[in-house]
C-alpha cells in the first residue's frame, strides 16, 4: 500500500525511482555503482595528490582538495541507499533517515557553494592583486573560508530542517524521485506549507542564482584583466579559469532550476536531482584535473609510488 489517508501518522516514504522495469534497474544498479566508484576514487586521488605532494600545498590546491572532500561527502549522502534500492521491489526510507538525507545533502550543498565562492576569490587575488597574493591568502585565511564553508552549510541545512522536521505526515507517503529532496517531501506535509516553502525558494534558489551570478561577474572581469595584462601566461590563467566556470556552472545550473521554483512539477527535476548530487561529482574531478598540468603530474607520480610500492612488497 503506497498511500495512507486519513490521520494516520507517516512512519516511512516510498520512493518511485527511475523505472519499474527490472532490467532497467539492474542496467542502473550497474551503472550508479561505476559512477559512485569513480567519485570515491577520483576525488580521492585529488585529496591525497594534494596533501602528499609539496608542489601542490598552494592556496589554490588547498581550497580543490577541500572541495573534492564535500563531493566524496555530498554523493555519500545518497547514493549508497539510491544503489541498494535498484535491487529491492519496494523501495522505502523510513522517516527520520530522509530527515537524516536532506539534512546531510543540504549541509555538504550549502558548504560546497560557500567553497566555490572562496576559490573565486582566491583566482581574483592571484590575478588582480598578485603581489599581494601570499600575504592575503595566508593559512590563516584559508583556514578562515574553510570554517565559514562548514558554517554556511550547517547554517543551510539546519535554518531549512528545523521546520521541515516537525512537519505533520499522515499521506501520501510516495516520493517521485530516488533520494528525498526537500520541495518533494515538503509538498506530503499535511499542513499549510507557504512559509517554509518561501523559505526554501529564498536560502536554496534566490541564493544559489545570486550567488552564480556573482561569481560569473567576478570570473568575467578576470578573464578581462588576463586579456588585457597578462598575454604571456594567459593560456594556463584561462584554462583554470574555464575549469572553474565550469565547475560552478554545473554545480549551481542544477541547483537554480530545482530550487527557484521547487513547488511547480517538472518531471525533468528528478534527473536534475541525479545529476547535482551524483553525475557533478564525478565531473568535478575530471575536470580540474584534465585543465590542470600539475595535478596530471602528481596523480601519475602518485599512482607511479603506489604501484612500485606494492610490487616491492
Amino acid at each position: 500500500m503506497g498511500i495512507l489517508n486519513g490521520n494516520a501518522s507517516v512512519s516511512e516514504f516510498i520512493l518511485l525511482g527511475i523505472s519499474s522495469s527490472q532490467e532497467i534497474q539492474v542496467l542502473f544498479f550497474v551503472i550508479f555503482f561505476l559512477v559512485y566508484v569513480a567519485i570515491i576514487v577520483g576525488n580521492l586521488l585529488i585529496v591525497i595528490s594534494v596533501i602528499f605532494n609539496n608542489h601542490l600545498h598552494s592556496p589554490m590546491y588547498f581550497l580543490l582538495a577541500n572541495l573534492s572532500f564535500f563531493d566524496l561527502c555530498l554523493s555519500s549522502a545518497a547514493t549508497p541507499k539510491v544503489i541498494s534500492d535498484f535491487l529491492r521491489k519496494r523501495k522505502t526510507i523510513s522517516l527520520g533517515g530522509c530527515m537524516l538525507q536532506m539534512f546531510f545533502m543540504h549541509f555538504f550543498g550549502g558548504g560546497e557553494m560557500s567553497l566555490l565562492i572562496a576559490m573565486a576569490i582566491d583566482r581574483y587575488i592571484a590575478i588582480c592583486k598578485p603581489l599581494h597574493y601570499r600575504t592575503i591568502m595566508s593559512r590563516r585565511m584559508l583556514v578562515a573560508f574553510l570554517v565559514l564553508s562548514w558554517a554556511i552549510g550547517l547554517i543551510h541545512s539546519t535554518s531549512q530542517m528545523v521546520y521541515t522536521i516537525g512537519l505533520p505526515f499522515c499521506g501520501p507517503n510516495v516520493v517521485d524521485s530516488i533520494f528525498c529532496d526537500l520541495p518533494l517531501i515538503i509538498k506530503l506535509a499535511c499542513t499549510e506549507t507557504y512559509i517554509l516553502e518561501v523559505l526554501v525558494i529564498a536560502e536554496s534558489g534566490l541564493l544559489s542564482l545570486v550567488c552564480f551570478i556573482l561569481l560569473l561577474i567576478s570570473y568575467i572581469i578576470m578573464l578581462v584583466t588576463i586579456w588585457q595584462h597578462f598575454s604571456s601566461a594567459s593560456s594556463k590563467a584561462v584554462s583554470t579559469l574555464s575549469a572553474h566556470i565550469t565547475v560552478v556552472t554545473l554545480f549551481f545550473g542544477p541547483a537554480i532550476f530545482i530550487y527557484a521554483f521547487p513547488f511547480n512539477s517538472y518531471s525533468v527535476d528528478k534527473f536534475l536531482s541525479v545529476f547535482y548530487s551524483i553525475i557533478t561529482p564525478l565531473l568535478n574531478p575530471i575536470i580540474y584535473t584534465l585543465r590542470n598540468q600539475e595535478m596530471k603530474m602528481a596523480i601519475k607520480r602518485l599512482s607511479s609510488q603506489s604501484i612500485a610500492s606494492w610490487m616491492a612488497t
